[in-house]
């Protein structure tokens, strides 16, 4: 029963996406808010992040886009006098938030209660030593360990138990701060860094028991004390991988029954002491020889977990723990797929779900690739089959890395000695090796002994192995065929090992009648029928979906996991052009692989695949549907890329045709067009080898841009001052592109311009642009890794209304429909075009959001034969919102050990924060805030800049004589500084004497370093080294001078008590009128 003194619910998001808190956490805010007003709640959600559906103004009631911290929560709390706040949606920052907002009183003072869970049960499973205090209380075993608060103690500790040890900070996330230490001085490193970023300055240091099995319980309570587990999950890898880093698979395949009943008896155990109303995630580790076990951690939230669980049994964990909180039991909440049993019944899989996890190791080549305890991945895939082989190679193939086989030649051609070495790194590529060690013959158990895989899986990935040593013989018999796409091998793998062509292996298939069926996703193993069509494709079962057309089918292809350069922007683009389908009346189908998305929610779209985004798949499920249409826009570059299969299939594609498409992308057509068009861009050549590439950058002279074609998020891309950049750049293109034939190479002239990007709704005779925005950076840093502002304040009137004239000649020369993104360069008043990209960007949610144009939608309505001048919005340029808002990026660069902090033109950011305000300085500061960048007003300064920077360094800083500031410089910087007239105590640098910069930064009072690298990514350069100890120390670094100087001048101008709050669920924009 609803506790009917909860009106009006305060929702915490999690802020942007970060390594260790990606997108689970929109897509459970999204079901959650939808959960609570169903059942007439008023809501109001406060979160940082633009790019989320979460953030949409009819998602709640209140919306505020707003840094969250302390104050900012205080003066929503103050402002929208809620009586409740639920806190167990926004991850670790809403965990973290509510119990500071409850220990400073703030909750107290407005009268505000939490709901879902109690403060004290937050610090039961967060706190450290609560934890261990209440798992003895209970007799539920931990592993041997002691929570300290300063490293002395960590050691001294270390030294009685033996090394090595894990140090698991309090309050953070994705195991922020944690890791393995093998010895004291290790110890030393990750236990002080742990400490700081611990709320509490709290870690526990724990016995090391690698090697044993880590096991999940996801399980749900509700206020009346009943329990359920949704799903029991089981980590490939042992304990010491964090699991977000670790391959999971669900159900668990390796427990006895006595096993399986021992701990979820445990978890059910743990979450009634705790108390929490709602879901919780348990981890466990398990000997793999005994029934011994014990609990690693709980986490009291919604979790990464539990976005994997609730997508693996579709049973919606978000939406039952909002009512939960609301006061209802699980017997009262009826179960929205089968629309007969009741949320109290416990899911029921007959199939098997595999998640791996999808790292950023393209993106940051010279990294650290171990895993451990802290978490490195930015997203993950998620794949079904009846099969444990089947579901592991389909999620393989989401992962788009060009990985067709789990043999890969450069390791099946490494000698076994080799391979015993390489199996003892536990690193991404880890499964490869253990393939490849399989097929060169060295036995299950020495794999066993050295990586402590269990058997169990080791055997599974044997018979993928000896299957594709079958293929290898030539064998293609009906029964070796089926029994391979039984296993997910896929038509181009079977004809590359057999030795034929992929479309003999198809008519093979045809012949003998071997086609996919899909089966649902229906939370109780088809014991109920399931209201709500979720499928998955495998061989040798009956076919579950009914494809009957009822109405015009349109196709809408996903994105795929969540990685530097396509996050969850594209997410948004795709679930909102699904909800415009299912109001044109269309029958809309969804096909991704993410779990942690919107997209892939249960109630969505009218069907959801949940496939692979590769061509067989995707043509299975278009050879079943037969639709009328397909949409590639939204999806980023995955779907773009599979725009060919479509086409082959006969398939409409929706908006902007696959011609114009290649015409954007391809160089010496895209020339043409401009050359027609009337419009400039900086000179280059397309080039095929690193000759002509060097060729290219002598005739152009130096600097150069070098970048890929076909590509997102500026891969590959990197501006090149010497020949011996031209080669390097050259070889790490080729390592992820190997032909180059059908994916050249772009050389450009570099332009030190202002960047300025738009994007525009197209209906094939008139454009509507949202907005223009502009760059704080200067052109070279990738436009997703820069500061964006919208409206534009530094351009004139002319080159405006330039812009808007080239956008509507290029929309009309390559027959645009729908959304096109274009990146231009500003130089002396002289506009030059960077890109065209003829689907959405990254930028679409937030200058939806702050135009309040529904930009997806219209362009939606627009493929489907609609004409802009009858939506009404108007045409052209559309007016200003009256509102600022700046776009500021965040990286996860404390994760990625060994990555440059430095920006250029490859992207590198993983998510980003909104500042909006009608003040244009405020709302700059409000995106730093949120951004985690703070800067007191008499902040201390660092400012280290290679020599061409020096000059204008020292004119930046002319304009701060008046403020308190306090700035210290290195030898080269500060000689400048002093000629120039700005005082600046001396510092030496990292490895000069003291006083240097690593003393300044252990004391822990430096605010902002500003540092401009000099060229190159050595990582012995005084440099690189300054920006990792920056990192690690948590000190905020700007390599940026652009970024620096719109920092300092907000802090400098706006008053420190100043701080207005926007919602923008009721932003009131005029619309234009033509």
């Amino acid at each position: 029963m609803i506790d009917k003194t909860i009106k009006k619910v305060l929702v915490i998001g999690s802020g942007p996406i970060i390594i260790g808190q990606a997108a689970e956490f929109d897509y459970a805010g999204t079901q959650a808010c939808r959960s609570l007003k169903e059942e007439g709640i008023e809501v109001v959600l406060v979160n940082s992040n633009p790019a989320t559906i979460m953030t949409d103004g009819d998602i709640a009631d209140k919306v505020y886009i707003e840094p969250l911290n302390v104050p900012t929560l205080t003066k929503i709390i103050e402002k929208e006098k809620p009586d409740s706040i639920l806190p167990t949606l926004g991850g670790q920052t809403g965990l973290n938030l509510a119990m500071e907002l409850d220990e400073k009183g703030v909750l107290k003072a407005n009268g505000v209660r939490l709901i879902g869970i109690k403060a004290s049960s937050i610090k039961k499973a967060e706190d450290r030593q609560e934890f261990k205090d209440t798992m003895e209380k209970i007799g539920e075993p931990c592993i041997e360990s002691l929570v300290v608060h300063d490293v002395e103690a960590a050691v001294e500790f270390s030294d009685k138990i033996g090394y090595p040890v894990i140090v698991r900070p309090a309050y953070t996330l994705g195991g922020t701060g944690g890791g393995i230490a093998d010895d004291e001085e290790e110890l030393r490193e990750i236990c002080s860094n742990g400490l700081r970023l611990s709320r509490v300055n709290e870690v526990l240091i724990e016995k090391c028991i690698a090697g044993w099995k880590e096991i999940e319980y996801e399980v749900m309570r509700d206020g009346k004390g009943n329990c359920i587990t949704v799903c029991n999950m089981e980590n490939l890898d042992p304990v010491g991988v964090h699991t977000g880093d670790s391959i999971v698979v669900a159900p668990s395949q390796t427990l006895m029954d006595k096993e399986y009943q021992m701990l979820r008896s445990a978890a059910l155990n743990i979450i009634t002491e705790l108390g929490i109303e709602g879901g919780c995630n348990v981890q466990f580790a398990l000997h793999p020889d005994s029934f011994r076990y014990a609990v690693i951690e709980v986490n009291p939230r919604v979790s990464r977990s539990s976005a994997l669980a609730s997508k693996a049994t579709g049973y919606p964990i978000a939406r039952i723990a909002a009512k939960i909180a609301l006061g209802l039991g699980l017997d009262e909440i009826p179960n929205a797929i089968t629309k007969k049993t009741y949320a109290s019944f416990e899911p029921a899989l007959d199939y098997c779900v595999v998640k791996i996890p999808k790292w950023p190791f393209d993106k940051f080549v010279n990294a650290k690739r171990t895993l451990g305890t802290q978490m490195k991945a930015t997203g993950e895939v998620m794949a079904i089959s009846r099969s444990f082989e089947c579901a592991l190679q389909k999620a393989l193939h989401s992962l788009e890395e060009n990985k067709t086989s789990l043999l890969m030649s450069e390791y099946t051609e490494k000698s076994c000695d080799e391979l015993l070495e390489l199996l003892k790194n536990i690193d991404n590529t880890r499964l490869y090796v253990v393939a490849a060690s399989i097929y060169n013959g060295i036995s299950l158990g020495k794999i066993h002994d050295i990586t402590k895989i269990d058997m169990w899986f080791l055997t599974r990935i044997e018979n993928i192995v000896n299957m594709e040593k079958t293929l290898m013989t030539g064998a293609c018999d009906r029964d070796t065929l089926l029994e391979a796409k039984r296993l997910g091998f896929t038509d181009d793998v079977i004809a590359n090992d057999v030795g034929v062509s992929e479309a003999s292996i198809k008519n093979l298939r045809r012949m003998w009648h071997i086609t996919p069926s899909f089966s649902i996703v229906d939370t109780c193993a088809a014991e109920f029928k399931a209201e709500t069509p979720y499928y998955y494709s495998d061989y040798c079962v009956e076919n579950e979906v009914d494809t009957t057309p009822k109405k015009k089918k349109i196709i809408v292809l996903g994105s795929g996991p969540i990685r530097i350069g396509q996050g969850v922007e594209f997410d948004y683009c795709s679930v909102h052009s699904i909800w415009a389908l299912k109001k044109a009346g269309c029958e809309a189908i969804i096909v991704n692989n993410n779990p942690e998305t919107v997209s892939t929610d249960f109630d969505v779209s009218d069907k959801l695949y949940f496939e692979p985004l590769t061509p067989e798949y995707v043509t299975n499920i278009v050879e079943a549907e037969k639709p009328d249409g397909a949409i590639v826009q939204f999806g980023g570059q995955t779907a773009i890329k599979l725009t060919k299969t479509l086409n082959d299939l006969g398939v409409t594609i929706l908006g902007t045709d696959a011609d114009h498409v290649d015409a954007a992308e391809d160089r010496e057509r895209f020339d043409e067009i401009l050359e027609y068009c009337d419009i400039q861009r900086p000179k280059g050549h397309t080039v095929f080898t690193v000759n002509e590439a060097l060729s290219a950058a002598h005739s152009l002279g130096y600097p150069v841009l070098v970048r890929p074609s076909y590509v997102l998020g500026g891969q590959g891309m990197q501006i090149a001052a010497s020949d011996d950049d031209i080669r390097e750049f050259m070889g790490i293109i080729t390592r992820t592109i190997p032909d180059l034939s059908e994916h050249p190479v772009l050389v450009d002239k570099y332009l030190m311009g202002q960047e300025v990007e738009v994007d525009a709704i197209c209906d094939g005779k008139n454009i509507l642009i949202p907005g223009i925005m502009e760059h704080i950076d200067r052109a070279g840093i990738h436009s997703g890794d820069s500061i964006s502002v919208y409206p534009a304040v530094t351009l004139s009137e002319k080159v405006q209304k330039t812009i808007v004239d080239y956008t509507k000649r290029l929309a009309s020369a390559l027959h645009v429909i729908g959304m096109m993104n274009i990146q231009f360069i500003v130089l002396k008043e002289e506009v030059y075009i960077i890109e065209v990209n003829p689907r959405s960007s990254r930028t679409v949610p937030y200058i939806s959001k702050v135009t309040g144009i529904p930009a997806i939608a219209l362009a939606t309505r627009a493929m489907l034969g609609e004409k802009l001048s009858d939506m009404g919005y108007g045409t052209g340029l559309f007016r200003n919102s009256g509102y600022y808002a700046i776009k500021l990026p965040v990286f996860s660069f404390e994760k990625i050990i060994g990555a440059d902090t430095s920006l250029g033109p490859e992207m590198k950011s993983t998510g980003e924060v909104l500042g909006i305000s009608q003040d244009y300085n405020e709302a700059l500061l409000k995106a730093f805030d949120g951004g985690g960048v703070s800067l007191p007003k008499d902040g201390k300064i660092i400012v280290t800049v290679r020599d061409k920077d020096k000059a204008e360094v020292c004119e930046m800083l002319k304009a701060f004589k008046d403020s308190q500031f306090k700035f210290y410089a290195t030898p080269g910087t500060r000689k400048a500084l002093l000629e120039a007239g700005i005082d600046a105590k001396p510092v030496n640098k990292l490895t000069g004497e003291s006083p240097n910069i690593m003393d300044m930064l252990h004391s822990g009072d430096v605010s902002l370093i500003i540092n401009t690298p000099t060229h190159g990514r050595r990582p012995d350069r005084d440099g690189f080294k300054l920006r990792r100890i920056a990192v690690e120390s948590g000190t905020s670094c700007l390599t940026s001078l652009d970024a620096a100087k719109a920092l300092m001048e907000s802090t400098f101008i706006v008053p420190s008590d100043k701080m207005s709050l926007t919602d923008i669920a009721t932003l009131k924009i005029t619309p234009n009128v033509n």
